[in-house]
This record gives structure tokens, sequence and C-alpha cells, in this order.
């Protein structure tokens, strides 16, 4: 086998005799330094970055907190003038439930007609005899067609609940 010396040529590191290895240890602790230096001062930085973002962070929720302790105040503010009207009003809704509680469901039926007329009690009470009898039939009128018109709903509803023998035989066969 033949082999070419140029193939074979390999260089070779030159040692340089002249250094002693005192000075070469100081070399290598002085490029260790400064690699040391560097990567303390990338540290430094990102460190410093992180610093800064959490500041931010930080800042950022204190805004929130202030915010919502801001409209939490507002907030039990517009609560507490609201609540110190709020006996009156909830004392007079409740005399209305009771008062309606206490009516029979055709004494009801009468209040929602003449409300739908447009006509208050007190009015009611105030007009002569003629007119209140005109109104009164037009209220027992209205109440007839009323109840004439729930039993057509509950006729309606009573043949759609009623179970027809031809829809059950095509139900079953599904």
């Amino acid at each position: 086998m033949l082999v070419s010396a140029k193939q074979q040529a390999m260089i070779m590191p030159i040692k340089r005799s002249e250094r002693d290895p005192a000075a070469e240890a100081a070399s290598g602790l002085q490029s260790a330094a400064l690699q040391a230096l560097r990567d303390n001062l990338h540290g430094a930085q990102v460190q410093e970055s992180a610093t800064e973002q959490a500041t931010q962070q930080v800042n950022a929720a204190t805004a929130i907190s202030d915010n919502v302790d801001e409209a939490f105040a507002k907030t039990r503010v517009q609560l507490q003038t609201v609540g110190s009207s709020a006996p009156e009003d909830i004392s007079s809704a409740m005399a209305q439930f009771k008062d309606y509680m206490s009516k029979t469901p055709e004494e009801r039926l009468r209040d929602s007609i003449l409300e739908e007329m447009g006509i208050t009690e007190e009015e009611y009470e105030a007009m002569p005899p003629e007119k209140q009898l005109a109104v009164g039939e037009e209220i027992a009128q209205r109440m007839q067609d009323k109840a004439a018109m729930a039993q057509v709903e509950k006729a309606q509803e009573s043949r759609s609940d009623e179970k027809n023998p031809a829809t059950d035989m095509f139900l079953a066969s599904l």
C-alpha cells in the first residue's frame, strides 16, 4: 500500500518553550476570571431585568387592587344611601302584597280589569251610580269572557293530554 507524504502531514501545535508553567497558569486564571466577570455581568443584567419585570407586575397588581378597593367603596356608599330608604320601600311592598293576598280571586280579577280600563278604585267610587253600573256591567262581561277563554284552554289541554291510539301505535313501531 502506497501512502502519500502529503496526506499524512499533520500540523502539530507548537509548544513555546520560552513560557514557563507559572505564566501559563496565570494566563489560564486570568481568562477564567474574565469569563467569570462576563458571566457575573450577564447574570446581573438578567437579575436586573427580572427585578424590573417583578416591579412592573407588583405595580400593576397594586393598581388593580386600588381599583377594586375604590369600586368596593363606591358600591358600599351606594348601598348605604339606598339602604336608608329601603325599609320604607320594603314595608310599602309588604303592605301591597298583604292587601293583594287578602283579596278573593274574583276581587283580584275585578282589580285587574279596572286597571286594564285605566280606572282606579278611588275613581270608580267617585263615579255617579249610572256610570258605576255601566262599568260594573263591562267588568261582568269581561269576567265571563275570561272564564270562557279559560274553559276553552282547559278543554284544549285535556284533549292534547288524551292519548291517541294511532299515535301510540306509530310511536311503538319506531
